[in-house]
């Protein structure tokens, strides 16, 4: 995880949130963890009709002016990265993990 470009902070979690590892600003934070779960949560409740009862995100992607977070679920662990946003002049770049 610490080799990830632009990286400012990861978790891994397991799936009912405990804080396996950590570093960066995320190094035990236990609270953006928590709300990390709860979204997760979240999504998995999000119109069963659209979505079927077994379908669940592969990623989910938050951003934020300066920075953005990549939120997985591999091996039945949780893992988020917090990236910086690269930017020239007055355009974005596209980051992809």
């Amino acid at each position: 995880m610490d080799k990830i470009p632009d990286q400012i902070g990861y978790l891994v979690l397991t799936e009912d949130g405990a804080v396996l590892e950590s570093g960066g600003e995320l190094e035990n934070d236990e609270r953006v963890a928590t709300i990390i779960t709860d979204l997760i949560a979240l999504s998995n409740k999000v119109d069963p009709l659209a979505f079927g009862p077994n379908e669940q995100f592969k990623k989910i992607s938050i951003t934020y002016d300066d920075h953005w977070f990549a939120i997985c679920l591999s091996n039945k662990k949780i893992y988020v990265v917090k990236r910086n946003i690269q930017q020239t002049g007055s355009e974005s770049n596209a980051i992809i993990v």
